[in-house]
């Protein structure tokens, strides 16, 4: 049976990463395949620490030296069949939790070496959610995509597989917009586009979770 392990870089448990996550695994699931849900902020773990222990000479290239919580995540992920990775994008970049994890798996997995981009096991079917407060038009204005893009085109080299990638903006944050200083917000309006679009974007990533598998 192939298994989909989907990876949350969100503080939040039971977010709008989550659930998107969670949809994408009810479609592997429906499609046969086994799943798993790793909750970064749940780890104690660190980001690379430049030991360059997994490019020396003597010991088996892919492997990061450090032993955390992370070290198991890493090792199933090489065994699994299909990979997503899901962020909420802080300060226009991905969480700290989610670009540790791609410290981490990526670079242990790269050498310095032309003729050996990636020493990762096999091709890994993948993906990258990203839920966002930005609307379409602030990712456009900022240059998100090719922001973001560096991280697809490092997962497509290192993974040896395509990148897919699911968009999840002008996300609904806060369960009571009362309580917080939120003024830029037309919380109505908010309320109205997730009620409108994110039961599409659900849906998307059950058929990207579908799709991979």
């Amino acid at each position: 049976m192939k298994k989909l392990i989907a990876v949350s870089g969100s503080p939040r448990r039971n977010g709008n990463t989550a659930e998107l996550l969670r949809h994408a695994m009810r479609g592997a699931e429906d499609a046969g395949a086994e799943t798993e849900l790793v909750q970064l902020y749940g780890l104690k773990f660190t980001g690379c620490l430049s030991c360059f222990y997994c490019k020396r000479k003597d010991v088996p290239h892919g492997v990061c030296a450090l032993k955390d919580d992370l070290a198991p995540v890493l090792q199933r992920v090489k065994e699994a069949d299909a990979l997503i990775m899901g962020a909420p994008i802080y300060f226009m970049n991905l969480s700290a939790g989610m670009l540790a994890f791609i410290e981490r798996l990526f670079f242990s997995n790269y050498i310095y070496s032309e003729k050996i981009p990636t020493v990762f096991p096999k091709p890994l079917p993948h993906a990258f959610f990203y839920t966002m407060n930005m609307t379409e038009a602030h990712v456009e204005q900022f240059g998100m995509r090719e922001k973001l893009g560096v991280y697809e085109g490092s997962a497509a080299r290192l993974l040896r597989a395509p990148t897919e990638s699911l968009y999840a903006y002008n996300t609904y944050q806060f369960s009571d917009y009362s309580k917080y200083e939120s003024s830029i917000f037309n919380e109505a309006e908010k309320a109205a586009y997730r009620k409108e679009v994110f039961p599409k974007q659900c849906e998307e990533a059950y058929n990207i979770g579908k799709a991979l598998v």
